[in-house]
């Protein structure tokens, strides 16, 4: 057995209604003054209240941050950050999906008050340096995992997004309440649970750093996963389900922030770069094209998930029962649905190839012929 090193979000606390404990894990912390970092959506569909309740009840100031958007810019960033040292936070609070989470990262950083770096500075891996604020993570979609990995997205250009990774943003607590998912639409909760799947696909079948510890809690995950998110799309109100696509999905977030993911991704990216497309439907439009195009060099790892994949047909190889979920989850299943048009895949393919950090984990190298040829594929 090679070595290897396995790190992850120190302590999970998993329990409905669990956001009503929210402002007493701050006071845990020695916190006096938190910033909660959400979005529009997250306001307008109710889903503080049980965290407004906390608060309410405690010794604990709290200010909101309201106003993050997908694929998040850098000057949102900016802002969240600027509202988090004029209120004086020492606690930041991510909640809601990926977004809100990544920035909610990034803005522990950047008011910490012992980083020295700019924003630019931070991009890349392992560059950022210093200490944060204490951090609570709390999804409200079961996909990103967010809420256990080192990582942060941010978008930093018209068509370009840019990675920090770094263990500094490992968040201290992941709060997993489920009966925050009971409203997520069916095109969400699908497109988010098949991003999941694709983290414990991804981190499984990673080149470099796949180990034991990441590969049990991928094929963890991916069980879980394949036997929910057909009820949890169907039957929203479904707790059990909820509750189980969470669970999932922070394992397979443990697996990948470990073992990371690969061509998936990468070609996912300039799907939301260019067209808005929401991340877990970008690497859901892909997939079943790269796992074709990987399997001659992860052959023998697809038979050991595929038996783990249920869903509507538990028979068949990887491919087929992947194929068969994204279908009985109802997702678009091609580029053109998006209105993609065919001239822009040259495009696309060129800016996957500056997803170098993801693609070295891929099992099978990726030329810019390869990518095209997978779009092309995929449409």
């Amino acid at each position: 057995m090679n070595g290897f090193t396995f790190n992850t979000t120190p302590s999970v606390l998993h329990e409905a209604g669990g956001t009503e404990r929210l402002a007493s894990l701050c006071r845990e912390h020695g916190a006096r003054s938190a910033l909660v970092i959400t979005d529009p959506g997250i306001v307008g569909a109710g889903l503080l209240g049980a965290a407004e309740r906390s608060f309410a009840d405690s010794d604990v100031a709290v200010d909101w941050f309201t106003r993050v958007e997908a694929d998040p810019p850098d000057t949102t960033v900016r802002a969240a950050a600027e509202q988090a040292l004029a209120a004086g936070a020492d606690i930041i609070i991510g909640f809601g999906g990926g977004s809100s989470m990544d920035v909610a990262k990034v803005v522990a950083l950047l008011a910490s008050g012992y980083c020295r770096q700019s924003l630019e500075e931070l991009y890349g891996v392992g560059s950022a340096q210093g200490k944060r604020l204490p951090l609570i993570q709390i999804p409200t979609t079961a996909g990103t995992g967010s809420e256990v990995t080192p990582i942060a997205i941010i978008t930093t250009g018209e068509t370009t997004k840019s990675g920090i990774v770094s263990p500094l943003l490992l968040p201290d607590i992941a709060l997993l309440d489920p009966a925050l998912t009971l409203g997520l639409p069916p095109h969400v909760t699908a497109a988010t649970g098949i991003d999941a799947m694709v983290h414990a696909i991804e981190a499984y079948t990673s080149k470099i750093r796949k180990n034991p510890v990441s590969d049990a809690l991928a094929r963890e995950a991916l069980q879980l996963l394949s036997n929910n998110i057909v009820t949890a799309v169907h039957q929203g109100d479904n707790l059990e389900a909820r509750s189980a696509m969470l669970l999932g999905a922070l394992q397979a977030g443990q697996a990948f922030a470990n073992a990371p993911v690969a061509a998936v991704h990468a070609l996912a990216y300039p799907l939301g770069g260019h067209f808005h497309i929401p991340h877990g439907l970008s690497n859901s439009l892909v997939l079943p094209q790269v796992l074709r195009f990987n399997e001659p060099a992860a052959a023998t790892l697809y038979e050991e998930l595929a038996p783990l994949v249920g869903g509507p047909e538990p028979t068949g190889d990887l491919i087929h029962r992947m194929e068969s979920l994204i279908g009985a989850v109802e997702l678009p299943r091609r580029l053109r649905d998006m209105d993609i048009g065919e001239d822009v895949l040259p495009t696309l393919a060129a800016d996957a190839m500056k997803q170098q950090r993801l693609l070295v984990n891929n099992p099978r190298e990726v030329s810019e012929a390869d990518a095209l040829a997978i779009y092309r594929e995929a449409y």
